[in-house]
């Protein structure tokens, strides 16, 4: 299925819910509205059509200058080959949901895509989207006590953490503070 067919299909079951596509580029997608998210994942899942059973990644952004943060989820469809290889795929697209960074808000997918679990939890430790739903929303890659979300664009890196002094890549203390 092309993308051009794949976006058809979400246009027409869920019109509402598809804000705009972008199939232009290396990385067609769709933009999903955050409260109709879960609704069109099971769809994707579930559809005969489709079968989008694999979740390849999720990838979060910020988007300062629309003072916004999304999340983009890699999907594919992975099914045996009769040809004698172990996998293939009939199709891959990209689903993006962007949310108001002051209320980072979008519904877990993990019942849908188990693969979820970490994804949500690795863009909720560095962007602070919060999944809801999600059977675990915890910090997976900085400590307990971390503050802030160290991916964010205007995040301000700490001096030190618990007495342990902090530098950028290239030795020198982070500009921003």
């Amino acid at each position: 299925m092309t993308p051009e067919e794949f976006c058809a299909t979400l246009q027409e079951r869920f019109a509402d819910a598809v804000e705009r596509v972008d199939l232009k580029g290396r990385h067609p997608h769709a933009v999903i509205r955050a409260e109709a998210w879960h609704e069109v994942a099971r769809f994707l899942c579930d559809d005969p059509d489709l079968r989008i059973n694999f979740l390849r990644s999720i990838t979060g952004l910020d988007l300062l200058a629309e003072n916004k943060l999304a999340a983009v989820y890699d999907l594919m469809d992975m099914c045996s080959d009769p040809a004698g290889g172990m996998w293939k795929s009939n199709h891959q697209f990209a689903i993006r949901i962007e949310v108001d960074r002051d209320n980072p808000h979008i519904p877990s997918v993990v019942d849908v895509w188990p693969a979820a679990d970490w994804h949500e939890r690795e863009a909720f430790d560095l962007f602070g989207i919060v999944f809801d739903g999600h059977p675990d929303l915890r910090r997976i890659l900085c400590p307990e006590d971390w503050e802030g979300f160290p991916l964010r664009k205007d995040y301000e890196f700490p001096l030190e953490y618990h007495g342990i002094p902090a530098t950028t890549e290239f030795g020198l203390p982070s500009p921003k503070h």
